[in-house]
């Protein structure tokens, strides 16, 4: 059997991560969508909510699976006996990134194939690090991310407001609405902002 693992981190699954996993799903006679723990970064998302928002976004593909791992991506492929890495590239910029982490994961392990799949447009221009930006000032993603996983976010978001709610009680300090360095939804439905970190859900070699 052809199993393909997709590693990412997930936070949260967005409607382009979905589109590559359906599209995997049918290229392999099994897929793993593998969340990847790193130490180094604080997710939004617990591994445990990821992990539940993804086996509901997936529910319809019986040949999909949800794991986590740590540490190298090469040790939990040779662990599990996995051959293939499924990656999804939106743009340009994802393909000078991808290229090295596939260039230095072929290194460690020339056995290993990565496979490469464009993310169809219409979800291009969405990642895990934006949705987050839009949650985090109130926007709408409902089109940005699987509807299974509404509830999750929607439950996280009122914790966060009530978090940060009780925090500006306790310093006198106050949210600001539109942050210059993030993206928020304007009362026109526009993006407004400063750019965004396009590298909220790569993988990465090490954990």
């Amino acid at each position: 059997m052809k199993i393909a693992v997709y590693p990412g981190s997930f936070d949260p699954i967005t409607k382009g991560h979905l589109d590559v996993i359906e599209r995997g799903a049918r290229m392999f006679d099994g897929l793993v969508v593998s969340i990847l723990e790193n130490s180094t970064k604080k997710p939004f998302f617990s591994t445990e909510e990821r992990m539940d928002m993804i086996r509901k976004a997936t529910s319809h593909l019986s040949n999909v699976t949800v794991d986590s791992f740590g540490g190298l991506l090469v040790n939990y492929l040779k662990e599990n006996k996995y051959g293939f890495v499924l990656r999804g590239l939106r743009a340009l910029s994802d393909f000078e990134y991808e290229f090295q982490m596939a260039a230095m994961n072929k290194r460690l392990d020339p056995d290993i194939e990565i496979v490469f799949l464009m993310t169809d447009i219409n979800y291009s221009y969405i990642n895990s690090t934006m949705v987050r930006e839009v949650i985090k000032f109130q926007g709408n993603v409902e089109e940005m991310v699987p509807p299974e996983t509404m509830d999750t976010i929607k439950t996280k978001y009122k914790g966060e407001i009530h978090e940060n709610h009780r925090t500006a009680q306790r310093t006198g300090k106050h949210l600001k609405r539109r942050d210059p360095c993030a993206f928020f939804i304007q009362g026109d439905g526009q993006y407004g902002g400063g750019p965004g970190d396009h590298t909220g859900d790569h993988v990465v070699v090490a954990g």
